[in-house]
């Protein structure tokens, strides 16, 4: 079974519902009604202008639901944004803010037209005829951000490097067949070719990468079928966007750079609603390229703020994205022209078994008692070009917070001439290469833990040295340090002492008197940016620096490497803001986590890529009194305790 929530569904009856068709529209038409719009704009984003949180804890049901929605708008031929918030429906204009030398996401009506403007241009067909292509139909090409490198083309303009791969047919895998050396400039805001650059020719690639089913030699047929039913439905309900499940609370929605949100993440316990996260999502992510040549030493994506990962969200579908008795949102998204469209199944919902969750067989009294975990999974997956990303936030009945991404797709590969081995890339098939690189996420963890003030605490294990206090030479606690201030707020993970972070409420104490918690825990690989500091994308990703990073809330503080990194020269974000070294200390915080992989392809990531994990987990830490299952009942099968 599954079931849908449609995007647009109803007047919206809570302030944080997802942002609707309507709104969108009319939000769209305020904007360009007004005497400031400038003849071919462009609208970069319509989206939810999210109500401040004294507006959310003094609103109540029933009460009217005021909305308003941004919208970022990119006049022609100019080089600055216009920020604007519209109430909806009535379309008042409350806000409209010029950002001069700020560039907007890559457009998509730009990119457009680069890919036809390069597929047009002489010095392109020249460089792609040295290299024997004459059909230039059968050519992919694929704009990137440009990065900020000093390049006379940067300069006053919004520009994407485009790159070409070859298609042996319409459904070819392109990235099997790079056409290395060719890089070609295109201006966004003149829609001009601004120069082809000839790096050599290197033999494009030959070896076919499909990873089409009807192109395999055969296909296993030693899996039986495996489904997962619940007769009497999920344990979740859906309300608009409001889901509750088991003790849980939550309100799901989604934004064109950050993809899913959660919301106002609550446990009910007892008779009392306690909040854990007031809003989580991954605010950025960046891909560095480790390759130091003129071919590949620029690539270093940044895919929300550059691309965006809710504008890449894909439609998921039953039995091959999703499994079980499945809830999808759909999600409302404006086109660069304003007008709403809808990205069908964009998040999916559903619940998992995950094995034993507490179990005890006593030998003595001769019993055997186990329960099965479970947990609520929202996720969507994003296609950015060559990779897929998976989002999938876990909710647990312990407790526990989870994020787990999914990484998948096509690694960006490189020819490399016959006999070249590769310094800064490993080979995955004959003359085809994948340069090392780094996928790095930031998680916006925006604690509500019992409420506010929290602080954070940094714990890890500390060895007693052998003497009379350790005369066994075994003994070992725990080091707590509170983290003050944002500069000393900046750490890094460290395995060898199992560091972890907790998120503490002094005010609200257990049952013992010791303040309520949760610790962040890392959990899966995680890496720091290996770009010096100093480099191109080490300044203008400087939230991949360090792991953790706690700034106090700040409402227009929302996106790890500021609101605009495309060709930015880099500094904003985390860097900026906690330079100013304020406290952290009871107060309202805001915790930023940077996590992700190193890369080094391997064959077997080839021609496409099994799922690597990466993410973090959050844990409550004497934020209950005891074991918080004991109520669960026992399995339906009797034989789970004979």
């Amino acid at each position: 079974m599954t079931t849908a929530t449609p995007a647009d569904a109803a007047v919206p009856t809570h302030p944080l519902a997802m942002i609707t068709g309507p709104e969108i529209r009319a939000a769209s038409a305020a904007v360009k009604a007004d005497a400031r719009f400038p003849e071919g704009g462009l609208l970069a984003h319509v989206r939810l202008h999210e109500p401040t949180k004294a507006a959310l804890a003094a609103w109540a049901p029933g009460d009217p639901v005021a909305r308003a929605v941004e919208v970022l708008v990119v006049p022609p031929g100019r080089l600055h944004v216009v920020e604007v918030v519209v109430t909806v429906p009535g379309g008042a204009i409350t806000q409209w803010e010029l950002h001069e030398d700020e560039r907007p996401a890559l457009l998509f009506t730009e990119s457009m037209h680069a890919i036809g403007a390069v597929r047009e241009h002489p010095d392109w067909q020249a460089a792609m005829r040295r290299r024997g292509i004459d059909d230039f139909d059968r050519v992919q090409i694929d704009p990137w951000p440009a990065g900020s490198f000093d390049s006379p083309h940067e300069a006053g303009r919004r520009i994407s490097r485009c790159i070409s791969y070859l298609r042996d047919s319409h459904t070819d895998n392109g990235y099997a067949h790079p056409i290395e050396g060719v890089i070609a400039f295109h201006d966004g805001t003149s829609n001009e070719v601004l120069e082809v650059v000839d790096h050599g020719v290197v033999p494009v690639p030959t070896e076919s990468g499909s990873y089409l089913p009807d192109d395999q030699p055969s296909l296993r047929t030693d899996l039986k079928p495996l489904e997962i039913v619940q007769p009497e439905g999920p344990s979740f309900t859906v309300d608009g966007n409001l889901v509750t499940w088991g003790r849980w609370a939550l309100r799901v929605t989604f934004d064109p750079y950050e993809g899913l949100v959660l919301h106002q993440v609550t446990y009910h316990d007892g008779d009392r609603s306690r909040p854990v996260l007031h809003r989580a999502s991954v605010t950025e992510m960046v891909v560095p390229y480790g390759d130091p040549g003129p071919m590949h030493g620029w690539k270093n994506a940044f895919d929300a703020g550059e691309w965006g990962l809710g504008r890449m969200a894909n439609s998921l579908k039953l039995g091959c994205d999703c499994l079980g008795e499945i809830h999808y949102f759909d999600a409302e998204l404006a086109t660069e022209q304003g007008d709403p469209y809808t990205v069908e199944h964009a998040i999916c919902m559903h619940e998992e078994d995950y094995g034993i969750l507490w179990k005890h067989n006593d030998l003595h009294g001769g019993t055997n008692e186990v329960r099965r975990s479970r947990r609520l999974v929202v996720s969507f997956i994003a296609t950015v070009g060559n990779y897929e990303y998976g989002f999938y936030w876990y909710l647990y009945l312990d407790g526990n917070i989870q994020l787990e991404v999914k990484l998948t797709g096509i690694v960006s590969p490189m020819a490399v001439a016959p006999g070249e081995v590769p310094e800064f890339a490993n080979m995955i098939a004959p003359g085809l290469a994948a340069p090392h690189h780094q996928h790095l996420f930031s998680a916006r963890l925006d604690f509500d833990v019992d409420g506010a003030p929290n602080s954070v605490y940094e714990v890890e294990a500390e060895v007693i040295p052998p003497g009379p206090d350790n005369p066994w030479k075994n003994a070992f606690r725990p080091r707590v340090t509170r983290l003050d201030t944002e500069l000393s707020a900046q750490r890094d993970m460290n395995a060898a002492t199992s560091r972890t972070w907790r998120i503490v409420n002094e005010q609200a104490r257990n049952r013992l008197g010791n303040p309520v918690a949760y610790k962040l825990i890392p959990t899966m690989s995680t890496p720091t940016m290996l770009a010096d500091p100093d480099s191109s994308v080490g300044r203008r990703a400087g939230f991949a620096r360090h792991n953790l990073w706690v700034t106090p809330f700040a409402a227009d503080e929302r996106r790890a490497a500021g609101e605009y990194p495309n060709q930015s020269a880099g500094g904003d974000g985390l860097p900026r803001w906690t330079a100013a070294d304020r406290s952290i200390v009871d107060t309202d915080i805001v915790v930023w986590y940077t996590f992700g992989v190193t890369h080094f392809v391997r064959p077997e990531d080839w021609p496409v890529m099994p799922v690597e994990y990466t993410g973090f987990l959050l844990s409550p830490y004497g934020f209950f009194d005891r074991n918080p299952t004991l109520d669960l009942p026992p399995s339906s099968s009797g034989a789970c305790h004979t």
